[in-house]
Order: structure tokens, then C-alpha cells, then sequence
């Protein structure tokens, strides 16, 4: 990796970054805190006992934006479930933890992991809306699991709760839309009312996986600006799942890469040039660009701005650059 290099004092929280030429000194306050997601030697497999992923060790401090790439079978749509305590973890050894609290530990989900959980809100490729309710109701689902029981079911929302519901729709850009259905948004706005379901929530973490996989080019970049813009504007940690790395680029300063279930890239985003990927995955590689990026090149306009975000302070993280995992 000549465009970049990347070193970090060990038990320190400063963290010193090269990129093209540019160096700058990174104040990571929130070294002493915990991590937002903390993943400790995690395996997974399944009934046909072949290893989704293998001893996968990650951590994610409070307030980063996080690409987290690979192709197609690499584990992480996995990785993603089991942060967000969907599915467990192999029995036996590893573990997960949200904001310094265990999520699960050697294949079981934690007595804390509900409330774990409600600080972490999931946005899947699928969108999930219920078809036939309106988009303000839609948003107001995110609320379910803090109120009571009777209430969710019969879809009595307190005006308070409307309100917010409210505020998350402007926030990302479908306030006028509210009371349609949700069958009749575009994927791209479906997507975004998805996004302020987690708002209402209330959620501190927000893990996304593929969002943008199954929109147009304009949809999928306004979904990454919004995604984006709540991580830098509002303090929300955000871990993305793209297939394609040009997003990761522009929008991610840290890139974690999965191949064959093993963390095989956890860095800055500009390294990830086409010839990089071309040394991590082989044919693979070529897929997870988008048309047109030429194979060896980068933007010096984009590696800059990585260089000055780094230095502000966004995504920094006392890690490591490159692991290899062969």
C-alpha cells in the first residue's frame, strides 16, 4: 500500500494517518469508552456445519461510519445478524458486545440483550414496511418495543409518539409523504422510511445490510447521504454492507472486508483501490466496483478529503491496517 500507511500507538489514544502525502494526528476521545460494537473471536455455522465466519474479531467505536464489503457469500449479511442479535454465535467461545455490555457470549444471547438491542436499529435490503399502513405509521412501528403490548398491537400511537415519527420523516426527506401508504413510496423513499423507523426508535446504532442493493444509482446515493449525514450531524454509529465499493469511497472513511467468513481488510477506504482488491479477492474484486472506475487508479480529490476527514476526527480508531487471514 504505497498511497497510504496507517500506525497506531499501542494503548494510546492518538492515531497517526498518511494518506498521499497528507499526515495528520488523530485526538480519539472516546478511547477510554467503550466501543459501540465490540465483536471478540466470533464463529458461525450451520446445519451443514461449513463456517460462515471464522474467528472474526472487530471493533467499532462510538460515532464512526463503517463500510463493511465483500462478495457474495463472504459472511457479511451474518456478521450484521449476529451484531444485531438475530441469530447466535457458535457455542463454545467469542462474543459480542453493544456499548461495552455483552449481547452474547458463546452461543447465547445475554440477559441484557433486549435492551441492547433497542439501541440498535437494522435497515435490511427488503425495507420491511407494511404495505397497506400509512408511512407516518410505518415510522411509528419503531416505538413497538417500549410500549406497551396493547397499544402496538391495536396501533394506538400517542401524539408524541406521531410527532416524532413526524420529525424522523423530515429528517430524512419524506415528511410530505407521510400519509400514504407505504406500497406506494419508491424503493429509494421506502428505504428512507425504513431509515426513520429506526430514528423513532431511538436507536444509537444504526447496521445496514445492503440498503441500497436493489435501488437506482440516484435512490442509492441519496440513501448513503442520509446515512451519512446522521452519522456526522447526529453522533449515530453506522455500519453499512455494500457490494460495491465505490459507496464505501465516498462515504466511508474505514472499510472492513470480509472474504471466506475472515476479516481480511480493516483500514482507511481510500486504500481500496481496484488493483488492492484485485490482491484480496481476486476475480472477485471486479464486482465490487461500480462500471467505469478504472482498475489501478484512484481520486486524489477523494483521497484528500478522506485524509482531512481522518484528521477532523471522523472514523478514527486505534486498529489495524491490513490483516490477512490466508
Amino acid at each position: 500500500m504505497t498511497a497510504t500507511s496507517y500506525a497506531a500507538e499501542s494503548g494510546s489514544a492518538r492515531t497517526q494517518v498518511a494518506v498521499a502525502g497528507a499526515v495528520g494526528t488523530v485526538q480519539n476521545p472516546a478511547a477510554t469508552e467503550p466501543k459501540a460494537v465490540e465483536v471478540r473471536s466470533v464463529s458461525k455455522s450451520f446445519k451443514d456445519h461449513q463456517p460462515v465466519l471464522r474467528d472474526v474479531s472487530l471493533a467499532i467505536e462510538r460515532g464512526e461510519m463503517v463500510a463493511l464489503i465483500g462478495a457474495s457469500g463472504s459472511g457479511k449479511s451474518t456478521l450484521i445478524r449476529t451484531i444485531a442479535g438475530l441469530i447466535t454465535i457458535d457455542a463454545g467461545a467469542g462474543s459480542i458486545h453493544v456499548q461495552g455490555a455483552p449481547m452474547q457470549i458463546g452461543g447465547r444471547i445475554t440477559a441484557s440483550a433486549q435492551a441492547q438491542r433497542a439501541k440498535i436499529g437494522v435497515v435490511f435490503q427488503q425495507f420491511n414496511l407494511v404495505p397497506r399502513l400509512s408511512v407516518l405509521t410505518n415510522a411509528c412501528l419503531g416505538r413497538l418495543g417500549q410500549m406497551p403490548t396493547w397499544r402496538g398491537v391495536t396501533g394506538r400511537f400517542l401524539h408524541e409518539e406521531k410527532q416524532r415519527a413526524m420529525h424522523a420523516l423530515d429528517r430524512v426527506g419524506i415528511a410530505d409523504h407521510a400519509l400514504k401508504r407505504g406500497s406506494e413510496l419508491s424503493g429509494g423513499q421506502q428505504q428512507r422510511a425504513a431509515i426513520a423507523r429506526t430514528l423513532v426508535q431511538g436507536a444509537e446504532i444504526l447496521i445496514a445490510d445492503e440498503p441500497i442493493a436493489s435501488l437506482d444509482p440516484s435512490s442509492a446515493r441519496r440513501v448513503m447521504e442520509i446515512l451519512a449525514h446522521l452519522n456526522r450531524n447526529h453522533g449515530i454509529t453506522v455500519l453499512v454492507s455494500l457490494h460495491q465499493v465505490e459507496y464505501a469511497l465516498g462515504y466511508c472513511p474505514r472499510t472492513i472486508a470480509l472474504r471466506q467468513g475472515q476479516v481480511v481488510y480493516d483500514g482507511i477506504s481510500s486504500a481500496l483501490t481496484p488493483a488492492f482488491l484485485s490482491e484480496l479477492y481476486g476475480a472477485e474484486g471486479e464486482s465490487l466496483f461500480l462500471p467505469g472506475l478504472e482498475p489501478g487508479t484512484t481520486t486524489p480529490q477523494r483521497t484528500r478529503n478522506f485524509a482531512a476527514a481522518i484528521v477532523q476526527g471522523s472514523g478514527a480508531a486505534d486498529r489495524p491496517a491490513f490483516a490477512a487471514h490466508a
